[in-house]
C-alpha cells in the first residue's frame, strides 16, 4: 500500500507537471499547501553532505563558495528490495539516470542553463525524483546556502536575494525546517537558526542538525546543544558525521560512510549515550515519521484543498474546452453542437431569458411613434401648399364640385413620407439583431477557444440578417404603397358635403376657390393621413417581426449549416482533416 508521503510526492509532482509550478492556476497553491522539508544552512555548513547521507548516494555538485544556485526539490520514493536505483528529472521525463555522477552533471548543467556559468542564483527549482530501496519516502528541498558577503561576480544584493528566497519557502506554515549548523562554530552565530527562529519562533516546525561533530577541537563537545540546554527546540537535535574531504577524494561510498558514522557515535565517550538518536539514518527516519504525522493530521484540509483544486481545474478545462475528435463525423458534430449553443443563447436574448430583446420592442413603442409624429405634415398640408397642389392638379379646367385629383396628389405625396419611418424601423431592428449576435457569440463559452469559428458564425449570421432586412424593407414599403394604391372610400363619404341641401350654390362656388375651401381640404387630408398613420404604426412592427425577428429565430444559421455540410463532403472526398479543422481552430 502506498505511503502517505509517497502519495503526497505524486500529488506534488502532478501539480508541478500540470500547473508549471508558479503559474496562475490552483495547482501552485495546492503544491505549497502540501507538507515538505526545506534544508536551510549557511554555505559550507554541510547541507549537501547531509542530503547525500539521507539518500545514500553521492549525487550533488560540490565545490567552494556558492554551489547550490537553484532550489532542488528532491522527492525520495522507497521501492522494493532488489530493484535498481534510478533518478528522474522533471525536465527530462523520459530519461532514467542509473549513474548518479550523471545526475550531478545534469544538476550542474540545468543550473547553468538558467543562470549561466556565473555565481548568480535563480528561484526556479529543479525537480529530481530518486527511486531506491535504501531511502525513506520523503520530500526535501535543498536551498542555496546563506551567506554574509557577496564575492566577485555576484551582485551586492546576493545576500538579501538568497535570504528572501529561503524565507519564501520556510515561512509557509506547512514547511518543516531542517536547520543545518556546523558543530565547530558557535550556535549563537548560526544563520540557519537565526532565520528559523524568525519564521518559527515556537520551534514547532524546526529540526536542528549539527554537522562536523568529528571536527571539533579536542576536549570540546556539543552536548549542550544536542541535549537542548544551550538552544532549546521542540524537537530533539540530531548530530551528523559526514564524509571528510579526504573520504570524498578517495571515493568512499555512502554505505561505508554510514558505517563509520554509526561507529563514531557508538564509540564516542561524549555521545555514546545518544548514539541511538544520532546519525543520518536516524535523521531520515525521524523526518519521514514526522512528515507522515503532519500529513495525517492535515488530511482533511489537504482533501478539501484537492477537491477545490479539482473543481477549479474542471472549470478551467470547461473554459478551455474538451479535446476535439479527429474523425470527420465527430468534428462535424462538434461544429453543430457549438452552433446550437450559440443559437440557443441568441434565442434567449430575443425571448427574454437574457437582456437585449426588449430593445426591439423599444423600436416599436418609442422610435416608430416618435418618427411618425415628427413627419412634416404641417408644412406639407399648409394653406399655401394645398392651394398650389390643388391648382396644379386642376390644370386649365378648374374642378367643379370636389378636387379629386388634388386630393389624390396631396394624399399620395403625404403617404410617401411614411417610407422613412418604415425603413428606419427595419434598420433599427437590424442593428439590434446584429448586436445580439455579437453578444451571443461572446457569451457562448464553448466557442471561446475557436476564434475562426466565431468569425465564421458572425459572418454567416450577419449575412442572413442582411437578407432578412431586405425582405423586411420590401414588405414594409409595400404596406405604405398599398395605402397609396387604394384609398379608403368610406372615409371620404362621411365627410360633410360642399353644397348642403337648400344652400346657396353661387356662394358655394365662390367659396370653392377661397381660403376656407383649401383649409377644409388640408384638414380632410390630414385626418386621412392620421388614420393611415395609426394603421401603419400597428402593421409595420408586424411586418418587421415577421420578416426579421421570426426568421432570425427560425433560420439564422440555415445557410451556414448548408455550407458546413458541403465541407463534410469535401472532407470525405479528400480524406483530410484540414477542412473541418479550419472551421474549428
Amino acid at each position: 500500500m502506498e505511503s502517505l508521503i509517497g502519495l503526497v510526492n505524486r500529488i506534488q509532482r502532478a501539480c508541478t507537471v500540470l500547473g508549471d509550478y508558479g503559474g496562475d492556476s490552483a495547482l501552485p497553491t495546492l503544491w505549497e499547501a502540501l507538507p515538505s522539508v526545506a534544508v536551510v544552512g549557511g554555505q559550507s555548513s554541510g547541507k549537501s553532505s547531509v542530503l547525500e547521507s539521507i539518500v545514500g548516494r553521492d549525487f550533488l555538485p560540490r565545490g567552494s563558495g556558492i554551489v547550490t544556485r537553484r532550489p532542488l526539490v528532491l522527492q525520495l520514493h522507497k521501492t522494493e528490495e532488489g530493484l535498481q536505483e534510478y533518478a528522474e528529472f522533471l525536465h527530462l521525463p523520459k530519461r532514467r539516470f542509473t549513474d548518479f555522477s550523471m545526475v550531478r552533471k545534469e544538476i550542474q548543467d540545468e543550473t547553468d542553463r538558467m543562470t549561466g556559468r556565473t555565481k548568480q542564483i535563480s528561484p526556479v527549482p529543479i525537480h529530481l525524483s530518486i527511486y531506491s530501496p535504501n531511502v525513506v519516502n520523503l520530500t526535501l528541498i535543498d536551498l542555496p546556502g546563506l551567506t554574509k558577503v557577496a564575492v566577485e561576480g555576484q551582485p551586492e544584493s546576493i545576500v538579501q536575494d538568497i535570504e528572501n528566497m529561503v524565507r519564501s519557502y520556510i515561512e509557509k506554515p506547512n514547511c518543516i525546517i531542517l536547520a543545518i549548523s556546523p558543530a565547530n562554530q558557535d550556535i549563537a552565530t548560526s544563520d540557519a537558526m537565526k532565520l528559523s527562529r524568525e519564521v518559527d519562533p515556537t520551534g514547532e516546525r524546526t529540526f536542528g542538525v549539527l554537522t562536523k561533530l568529528d571536527l571539533m577541537d579536542k576536549g570540546t563537545n556539543a552536548l549542550d546543544v544536542l541535549e537542548g540546554r544551550s538552544y532549546r527546540l521542540l524537537h530533539p537535535w540530531v548530530g551528523i558525521v559526514n564524509r571528510s574531504q579526504a573520504d570524498i577524494n578517495k571515493n568512499v561510498d555512502m554505505i561505508a560512510a554510514r558505517r563509520r558514522e554509526r561507529e563514531f557515535f557508538a564509540t564516542s565517550p561524549d555521545y555514546g549515550h545518544l548514539s541511538s538518536k544520532m546519525g543520518s539514518e536516524y535523521l531520515a527516519k525521524l523526518l519521514s515519521k514526522h512528515l507522515e504525522a503532519v500529513i495525517r493530521a492535515r488530511i482533511p484540509s489537504i482533501t478539501s484543498l484537492i477537491n477545490k483544486s479539482i473543481d477549479e481545474l474542471e472549470g478551467e478545462l470547461d473554459h478551455l474546452g474538451r479535446p476535439i475528435a479527429i474523425d470527420a463525423g465527430a468534428q462535424l458534430y462538434t461544429i453543430l453542437e457549438l452552433c446550437r449553443a450559440f443559437d440557443r443563447i441568441f434565442k434567449e436574448h430575443l425571448e427574454g431569458g437574457r437582456p437585449g430583446g426588449d430593445r426591439i420592442y423599444g423600436v416599436f413603442d418609442n422610435q416608430l411613434p416618435s418618427a411618425l409624429r415628427k413627419l412634416p405634415f404641417d408644412r406639407h398640408l399648409s394653406l399655401q401648399n394645398v392651394r398650389k397642389v390643388i391648382s396644379e392638379a386642376d390644370g386649365y379646367q378648374p374642378h367643379l364640385i370636389a378636387p379629386e385629383q388634388g386630393y389624390r396628389r396631396l394624399i399620395d405625396s403625404s403617404l410617401n413620407y411614411f417610407r422613412g419611418p418604415a425603413e428606419a424601423s427595419v434598420d433599427a431592428v437590424h442593428f439590434v439583431l446584429k448586436e445580439l449576435v455579437r453578444r451571443s457569440i461572446g457569451e457562448t463559452k464553448e466557442l471561446r477557444r475557436f476564434p475562426t469559428l466565431q468569425a465564421e458564425l458572425a459572418a454567416a449570421s450577419n449575412e442572413a440578417l442582411e437578407r432578412f432586412r431586405e425582405d423586411s424593407k420590401k414588405t414594409t414599403l409595400r404596406l405604405v404603397e398599398m395605402e397609396s394604391s387604394y384609398l379608403t372610400v368610406d372615409f371620404f363619404r362621411k365627410l360633410p358635403q360642399e353644397v348642403e341641401k337648400g344652400g346657396n350654390p353661387s356662394a358655394s362656388a365662390a367659396d370653392r376657390y377661397g381660403e376656407g375651401h383649401f383649409r377644409r381640404i388640408g384638414s380632410n387630408v390630414s385626418q386621412y393621413v392620421a388614420m393611415v398613420s395609426e394603421t401603419l404604426k400597428n402593421s409595420i412592427p408586424k411586418a418587421v417581426v415577421h420578416c426579421q425577428v421570426r426568421e432570425a429565430k427560425r433560420s439564422l444559421l440555415d445557410h451556414f449549416y448548408t455550407q458546413v455540410g458541403k465541407k463534410e463532403v469535401i472532407f470525405f472526398s479528400l480524406t483530410s482533416t484540414k477542412t473541418l479543422v479550419k472551421c474549428l481552430v
